[in-house]
């Protein structure tokens, strides 16, 4: 039998009327949704079936209602597949944790409640974050190394998204320094429209909260493998996951290397469960060249799984 990855993604996958289906035909689903509401003091069903874009942004509301959309897919999916393995993408990784019973689906959607709000507040004037496109890997790093060394400030490699797509994080100076660099060796630097150097030592004080937080939860191990943003390994050890997510915030997200690891164990299906299938499209570069096939599919609807 083919072995199957189940992928989460995160943060930027949102979309309006996200996980909407799904909470209509499941009260156990309805439930999660309202979990979040009553943790995050938000009106997360009103702000994401009938909001704007802009309300849709706030980290606040997005990591929780994000984190249930994928949590409730998977509530509906689970029955129909059999995984190897699992991983999510920054926010993701927490659905990937509860997927695999390391988390409670309660505490996964309480961890990301305090994250998101712990993010938003950990933003900074002159810090912030860019995508690189058009450069390789060894060039990107070596234009952050620069970049850092140069103004003094802190840079560095927050995402590796795929070959062609990184994302950098640090002080206003070194990510002016790298853009310049970057445009200068034909590529591009975009800026996001985050008010934080997120994946990056900028935000240490959060992170501090937030693993003590994550220290007073119930972990387990695993019931199958998770590839962790951090090490792009599995950890099978309940103890030693937690210490890795207690650093995940400040960690780069190694997602190339996560994909690969997982390919590299047998893992020749990939199934992202979310809206959008941005992990989805991600596929095809990171597993460029490698011999035998694979195939991926995206499920973000009750009538996408209906396809599985």
């Amino acid at each position: 039998m083919t072995q199957l990855a189940i992928l989460f993604p995160g943060q930027g996958s949102q979309e309006k009327g996200m996980g909407r289906d799904v909470a209509e035909a499941s009260g156990e689903a309805l439930d999660l949704w309202k979990l979040a509401e009553s943790e995050s003091g938000l009106p997360l069903r009103e702000i994401y079936w009938d909001g704007e874009a802009e309300d849709m942004a706030d980290t606040r509301a997005l990591q929780p209602a994000l984190t249930v959309t994928n949590l409730t897919l998977w509530m509906q999916v689970r029955s129909r597949v059999s995984p190897s393995a699992t991983a999510g993408h920054s926010l993701g990784e927490f659905a990937s944790l509860a997927a695999a019973g390391v988390l409670s689906m309660e505490d996964a959607v309480r961890a990301v409640t305090l994250r998101g709000r712990l993010m938003a507040e950990a933003g900074q004037e002159g810090h912030g974050m860019a995508a690189v496109v058009k450069l390789a890997q060894d060039k990107v790093e070596e234009i952050v190394d620069r970049a850092a060394k140069e103004s003094g400030k802190e840079l560095r490699v927050a995402n590796y998204n795929s070959p062609a797509q990184f994302v950098i994080s640090g002080e206003k100076e070194a990510l002016e320094s790298a853009a310049a660099q970057v445009k200068e060796a034909k590529g591009r630097a975009i800026p996001l429209a985050v008010s934080g150097a997120f994946h990056s030592p900028l935000i240490q004080e959060a992170a501090d909260e937030f693993a003590a937080f994550l220290g007073k939860l119930s972990w387990s191990a695993p019931a199958f493998p998770v590839f962790h943003n951090a090490t792009a390994l599995p950890e099978p050890d309940a103890e030693k996951t937690m210490e890795i997510m207690q650093r995940q915030m400040t960690s780069s997200v190694l997602w190339i290397q996560t994909v690969q690891a997982m390919y590299g164990t047998g893992v020749r299906r990939f199934v992202e469960v979310g809206p959008k299938g941005v992990l989805f499209k991600m596929l095809k570069p990171n597993l460029k060249g490698m011999e035998e096939e694979w195939t991926g599919a995206t499920v973000g609807s009750l009538e996408q799984i209906e396809t599985l």
